[in-house]
């Protein structure tokens, strides 16, 4: 006889609320957030192109701003993003993570 253990454990808890949604994304300012991996740059240079063509009005705070969400200062930087998010206005994220 062998003891089974089902590997993913049992569920901590449930759903949260989610945030809601916004209605458009013309005059919003969104902050970009990146783990400083495979060609964020690059991603976010043709979204902001992009979502600027189709919403004359976003605006976009780089994730320079902000820094690496990953790597040796990642707890800092995770700790203090709520208050610059704030501070530079953000109404939502785009958050690119390579691997």
């Amino acid at each position: 006889m062998y003891r089974v253990l089902w590997p993913r454990g049992r569920k901590a808890g449930g759903l949260g609320r989610l945030a809601k949604r916004l209605d458009t994304l013309d005059g919003k300012t969104i902050g970009e957030l990146w783990n400083l991996d495979f060609h964020g740059d690059e991603l976010f240079r043709t979204l902001e192109t992009e979502l600027t063509r189709l919403y004359p009005g976003i605006k976009f705070v780089s994730y320079e701003v902000f820094g690496s969400t990953h790597g040796a200062k990642e707890a800092a930087v995770l700790a203090a993003l709520p208050d610059k998010l704030c501070e530079n206005g953000c109404e939502a994220v785009i958050s690119g993570v390579g691997c």
